[in-house]
């Protein structure tokens, strides 16, 4: 059973709210988030994006169909804590291998339960990303402002480096006549999936790998991965993709190698006010003319006055709900990116196109 002590969560603006210990008895800080997704929050704890973060799951009910070690999207949880108003020990699926407070236990990952996340999430949506505190360990608001006030914020802060794989792995077919370089800056192990099931052979990079070094694997086409933290402080992503562009081959990047396509051309990137996260985001893509519903996470986006006045990009699709820029491709190379997650897991799949469109590009 799970510790039934209070806990505390402070926010940066002092706002205090009171509940359950849930997952590891202790204290964590991170930038505070929200997730409006119903279900796939194990998908959501173990995405190397959300590093860094502390998250509320909007959903009142999570933990009701426990964990499974297959339902990952890396090797480990990486959000900082968790927040919500019914964390649940009990679960229903016969799959599954653990409840949600066992997991987190052994993940070492500090839990508030008990929480008003509707209230709480409208306060965010309105005051803004902010830095925020967890503790089931002490109530002595000083001691947690103090703890507090020592977090970095999130602006500025370089972390794709620091979720990225130690060393060179590969998937897929050694011997497929597709080879995709993959520059890991904190990569869903469902992205790698959704290009080997297409017939590509992956080899996964770390994220400070020196181009040159990726010659000998000779790739038809590039991969620029999702990530954490800021994009403007990765002047060795930037001169990356400007290294691969000189070269001409396909390269397709998601998320954070979206916002570094961006910034390779001259383009920069912002903190949102409270980012998107979730699998219900609209999107349109302005080539074809139709919508999809997407699934994403990010906390920065890119310029959308410097992508309208850029001469080597065009905008390819933008958000439904706040006209933000979801998607961009080079005029003049076999270049292109999306904000959003088109891997979907979880969500509807309604933008894996944006896969074979990448390998026929390779293929081309």
């Amino acid at each position: 059973m799970s510790d039934s002590s209070t806990a505390v969560l402070l926010l940066e603006d002092g706002n205090v709210f009171y509940g359950k210990a849930f997952g590891k008895t202790g204290t964590t800080t991170g930038e505070i988030c929200f997730n409006t997704g119903m279900t796939g929050y194990q998908e959501v704890f173990t995405d190397p994006s959300y590093y860094g973060q502390v998250v509320i799951m909007n959903a009142a009910h999570v933990g009701n169909y426990g964990v499974k070690a297959a339902d990952v999207e890396s090797n480990s949880v990486k959000i900082k804590g968790l927040i919500g108003r019914n964390l649940e020990e009990r679960y229903s699926r016969l799959q599954a291998d653990h409840s949600l407070q066992q997991y987190l236990q052994d993940q070492q990952v500090v839990g508030i339960n008990g929480i008003d996340t509707r209230a709480l999430v409208v306060h965010i949506r309105t005051s803004g990303a902010m830095n925020c505190i967890i503790s089931s360990e002490t109530t002595d608001l000083n001691i947690l402002k103090a703890k507090l006030a020592e977090t970095p914020s999130m602006n500025g802060l370089e972390l794709a480096s620091v979720v990225s794989t130690p060393e060179v792995y590969e998937m897929g077919n050694p011997h497929s006549a597709t080879r995709v370089a993959v520059y890991d800056f904190g990569v869903k192990k469902n992205i790698l999936n959704c290009l080997t099931e297409r017939g590509a052979y992956v080899r996964v990079y770390p994220a400070k790998t020196p181009l040159e070094q990726i010659e000998d694997f000779n790739p038809h086409g590039y991969f620029i991965s999702n990530g954490p933290g800021d994009p403007a402080p990765m002047d060795y992503g930037v001169q990356i993709v400007k290294g691969i562009l000189q070269k001409g081959k396909p390269l397709f990047g998601i998320c954070l190698g979206h916002q570094l396509l961006a910034m390779a051309n001259g383009i920069p990137t912002f903190k949102m006010h409270h980012g998107h996260r979730g699998l219900n985001h609209p999107v349109k893509n302005i080539i074809t003319g139709r919508s999809e519903i997407t699934t994403q996470n990010h906390g920065f986006g890119i310029d959308p006055e410097a992508v309208r006045k850029s001469e080597t990009v065009e905008i390819t699709h933008v958000n439904l709900n706040d006209d933000s820029i979801e998607g961009i491709r080079m005029k003049d190379k076999p270049a292109f990116s999306v904000q959003y997650h088109p891997e979907s897991t979880p969500g509807p799949h309604d933008s894996r196109y944006l896969f074979d469109e990448f390998i026929g590009m390779m293929k081309g």
